[in-house]
């Protein structure tokens, strides 16, 4: 499968671990999300891809909208 953006077939794929926490200042107190995710990344020009486990998606989604707006 191509990349999105480049069409480059160089693609691989990675382990990973990536904390999301929801934007502001204020919420900086509130747990972050934990997910570890297999990143696709394309080896020219960097977009990568990943899902989110079912689990991981529901936490982010229990937010309320004004947590998850950005400043």
């Amino acid at each position: 499968m191509a990349c999105r953006v480049c069409h480059s077939e160089n693609r691989g794929a990675f382990e990973s671990e990536i904390s999301i926490h929801l934007p502001r200042l204020d919420n900086l107190t509130k747990p972050t999300v934990l997910v570890f995710p297999k990143l696709l990344v394309c080896l020219e020009c960097g977009r990568a891809e990943f899902g989110i486990g079912k689990t991981e998606l529901r936490r982010l989604a229990e937010a309320s909208d004004a947590e998850r707006t950005a400043l």
